[in-house]
């Protein structure tokens, strides 16, 4: 049986079990968050549960290593629409150790590419044309650094609504436990002088 045949099968027993049930929700997060994490398969239903997160809490945004690698981008994009039309408030960056995005290795994607069928010309079209595979492709130095590079990303978009806390953190794969890294409450208050989170 190949996954297509069993994701049906197995959907059909779902909808006539009437499983669906326990997840029915509004389209928007009851917490009026964003998470941007990373698409790493020990998170899928990990990270929710160390964050008390249940289905309908947040807008959950999933991409390697939490990494945004275009300001106007898909995932920047659905962070705004998130902020501006489904009502989300703040936005938390994930990360997590041991992230596969630390030693992504560009040339080593690439070889597997033309090992895959994709031709050389194919790559050198796309690097006389201004896409710069080895920077698109390019890790990060650690994970913290990704993190960091996302929540500036966002926090300093020109599209930002004022007064909206982008937090970062990192997870252990492992045990779940969360590391506060960056405090947007904290950058939000020095930006204001009140001393009180403007959201």
């Amino acid at each position: 049986m190949n996954q297509i045949t069993e994701i049906l099968d197995h959907n059909k027993a779902f909808v006539e079990n009437k499983d669906y049930e326990a997840f029915i929700s509004g389209k928007f997060p009851e917490k009026k968050v964003v998470v941007l994490t990373c698409m790493d398969t020990r998170l899928t239903e990990l990270l929710p549960r160390a964050m008390n997160m249940r289905n309908g809490d947040a807008k959950i945004l999933k991409t390697a290593g939490a990494v945004i690698s275009s300001p106007y981008g898909s995932i920047m994009r659905s962070i705004l629409v998130a902020l501006y039309e489904l009502q989300a408030e703040e936005v938390i960056v994930v990360g997590h150790h041991e992230c596969g995005m630390a030693s992504l290795n560009a040339d080593h994607i690439m070889g597997q590419m033309l090992d895959r069928g994709v031709s050389q010309e194919v790559l050198d079209t796309l690097e006389h044309s201004g896409v710069r595979l080895g920077q698109w492709f390019k890790g990060v130095e650690n994970e913290t650094e990704g993190v960091m590079h996302s929540v500036n990303m966002i926090s300093n978009h020109p599209l930002m609504p004022a007064g909206i806390p982008v937090h970062g953190m990192l997870i252990d794969p492992r045990t779940g436990l969360l590391e506060l890294i960056a405090d947007g409450y904290e950058k939000i208050k020095k930006a204001d002088g009140s001393g009180q989170p403007t959201a």
